[in-house]
């Protein structure tokens, strides 16, 4: 089926901060990788856990500059995807007493390769994210069993 719509992988990050952090450079990077049209952004929530384990959505134009108030940029980035359910199941890793930036994005860096494949009759047979840290010591391991000593 030559031509077809093509989307590059979705994923979603939960990043969680302590309530002061400076959030700033966060924001930044991330309005950079839209700018850039590496990623396109769905959704964007805002979840605070309370001490006592309750958590809730916060709106973007209610916090400060403090904490979460680096990505106030991406108010209203709300496609309608992530729902109450969604805020309930990732509000229950994040731990007491923080706040979290939920992402729903697009990889749309991708999206050329994909529609490539599909036209070309391929699919995606598999897919796993590997931790970077994880590639990391892989890499300093490798790299120390090929230094002479």
């Amino acid at each position: 089926m030559p031509d077809q719509i093509s989307a590059g992988p979705i994923d979603f990050v939960l990043l969680e901060f302590p309530d002061d952090a400076d959030t700033k450079a966060c924001g930044d990077a991330l309005m950079d990788l839209v700018r850039r049209d590496i990623v396109r952004l769905y959704d964007l929530t805002v979840i605070r856990k309370a001490a006592d384990g309750s958590y809730s959505g916060i709106d973007l134009t209610d916090v400060t500059s403090a904490g979460i108030g680096g990505f106030t940029a991406f108010e209203g980035a709300q496609s309608g995807l992530i729902h109450d359910d969604d805020v309930r199941a990732v509000a229950e890793l994040m731990r007491p007493g923080t706040m979290a930036a939920l992402i729903l994005y697009e990889n749309y860096w991708a999206a050329p390769l994909v529609g490539a494949v599909l036209d070309a009759g391929g699919e995606l047979v598999a897919s796993q994210r590997i931790p970077a840290p994880d590639v990391l010591e892989a890499v300093e391991r490798l790299e120390a069993v090929a230094r002479p000593s």
